[in-house]
């Protein structure tokens, strides 16, 4: 595909100008599918992907639906073997751990992270084994969005408490809480970034433009990415926020290898062991792409054209590592160049 098939559009007032980052997740769930369990190879993994240059370092949660290590805990060692690479949670999902407990342990964190550290946040992913691994910690599958919007709110009230007059104490629907001032205060004043990590419904774009610093989605449609992506600046606009106050980014798995079945095939039997359902029926939810490095490149191209500006990208493979050094060395550059142009004619 060539430059001229997309000629650039017309200034976005609402496009974000903040320079363009890619990020990977790291394999935890993958170690878990295949039966291990060792931090040893994430933190080469860690390593490996900071010297190749990607900018950020991503890990999930679950603890019954998609086991795996706890993020948190890998994160701060990933952070610790690391030294300029972010980290972020893609996503946690804060309605597992008690709200005093997260908001310590993400303060822990901080510490060994300082100012590298993201928090993309998720209500629950809507699957029958997702509202069993509530039940099992005795959470709130019902109302739970506005459950994390309340874990949010405490986990800033706490953050802050103490500070120049602010509330040491939290009353809420759900959670109420005193003491706050004796928490550990984050490394970074008012803590880390929280990113809401959801669709492109109007309530969860109003939520991402008025209550987070950014919008974590994995829409596999690029028109509909950009339609949102707008409405989230307006909205923030709106708000008194600015409309680049809401960094645009996107969850993507790809599959890379220049034989395109065998990357579906591969794609299709990593699918089935993380979800437990087919490729045909989670990529209408969520963005995927196989084949050639090049080909995925040109694919989130289309969603830095849309405006993301922080991809977070996942390979899809039970055995990820020997596809990170193509990626690296073909997709990296490639879309980091479109994301320059882009970038530079919204300046």
């Amino acid at each position: 595909m060539t430059p001229t098939q997309h000629p650039m559009p017309e200034r976005d007032l609402t496009m974000s100008t903040e320079p363009l980052r890619i990020g990977i997740l790291l394999p935890t769930r993958e170690q878990a599918i295949n039966g291990t369990y060792a931090a040893a190879p994430l933190l080469d993994f860690a390593r490996q992907a900071e010297a190749l240059g990607f900018d950020s370092l991503w890990a999930g949660d679950s603890l019954t639906a998609r086991p795996r290590l706890d993020p948190l805990v890998v994160l701060s060692a990933a952070a610790a073997a690391t030294e300029r690479i972010t980290v972020g949670t893609a996503a946690l999902t804060p309605a597992l751990r008690h709200p005093l407990i997260g908001a310590n342990m993400v303060s822990s964190l901080s510490h060994v992270a300082a100012d590298r550290l993201v928090l993309g946040l998720g209500s629950g992913f809507p699957m029958p084994e997702t509202e069993e691994e509530f039940a099992s910690v005795g959470a709130s599958f019902q109302g739970r969005v506005g459950r994390l919007d309340e874990i949010t709110a405490l986990w800033r009230t706490a953050w802050r408490s103490g500070e120049d007059g602010e509330p040491t104490e939290f009353q809420g629907r759900f959670w109420q809480a005193e003491h706050l001032d004796r928490l550990p205060s984050p490394a970074v004043v008012g803590g880390p970034p929280l990113w809401l990590a959801g669709s492109d419904t109007p309530k969860v774009l109003a939520r991402a433009a008025t209550r987070y610093d950014g919008w974590l989605p994995f829409l596999p449609d690029v028109e509909a990415y950009g339609r949102a992506r707008r409405r989230i600046a307006e909205l923030a606009e709106e708000a008194g926020r600015g409309a680049g106050a809401v960094t645009p980014a996107l969850y993507a798995t790809v599959t890379v290898n220049s034989d395109e079945t065998a990357a579906r095939a591969e794609l299709e039997h990593y699918i089935s062991h993380y979800y437990g359902r087919s490729l045909d029926q989670m990529r209408t939810i969520q963005a995927y792409a196989w084949g050639s490095a090049e080909k995925c490149a040109e694919w989130l191209g289309e969603y830095v054209r849309a405006g993301a500006r922080h991809l977070v990208v996942r390979i899809g493979s039970l055995d990820p590592e020997p596809q990170l050094k193509e990626i690296a060395e073909v997709l990296l550059p490639a879309v980091r160049a479109l994301g320059h142009t882009v970038g530079s004619t919204q300046s």
